[in-house]
C-alpha cells in the first residue's frame, strides 16, 4: 500500500488559545472549524490538525495522554543559524509557549532547544 499523505492531529483545550499561538509564530494558517484549527509547517507545508480534545478522544476512541511529563511525538523544526534559534526561544516565550530547555550547544555542531506550546505538546528547534 502507498499513503498519499501525512500529517498529525493533536488534542487541545482552546482552539483560539491555539490558533493565537501558532499565529504568533508565523506559521501559516489551513483552516479552522469548531472541532479543529490547523497550521502548515516547514517548506514542504507538513499539516498539523489541532482538534479539541473531546472531539479527538471520541472520533479515535483513543485516549490522549498527560503531556505535563510525557509527549506523544516530538516534531523538530529547522533552523539556519544560531540567531533565527535564539528568535524562534524569544517568539515562543512571547506567545505563551514554555521553553523546556533554553538554547543551547549541544553534540557536534548542534543548537537549539526544546519548547512546550499552550497544551504541552513539544517542539525542538534546532540549527543544523
Amino acid at each position: 500500500m502507498k499513503s498519499k499523505k501525512i500529517w498529525a492531529n493533536f488534542a487541545v483545550e482552546n482552539l483560539d488559545r491555539t490558533t493565537q499561538f501558532y499565529t504568533s509564530l508565523g506559521l501559516k494558517p489551513n483552516g479552522k472549524s469548531g472541532d479543529l484549527t490547523s497550521f502548515l509547517f516547514g517548506e514542504n507545508d507538513f499539516v498539523i490538525h489541532f482538534f479539541l480534545k473531546d472531539i479527538i478522544n471520541e472520533n479515535t476512541k483513543v485516549e490522549i495522554l498527560n503531556r505535563e511529563n510525557s509527549n506523544e511525538i516530538m516534531f523538530t523544526l529547522s533552523a539556519e543559524t544560531k540567531e533565527e534559534v535564539d528568535q524562534w526561544a524569544k517568539a515562543v516565550k512571547n506567545a505563551g509557549g514554555k521553553l523546556n530547555s533554553d538554547p543551547e550547544e549541544f553534540g557536534d555542531g548542534y543548537y537549539g532547544f526544546v519548547f512546550s506550546d499552550p497544551d504541552g505538546h513539544k517542539f525542538n528547534i534546532f540549527m543544523i
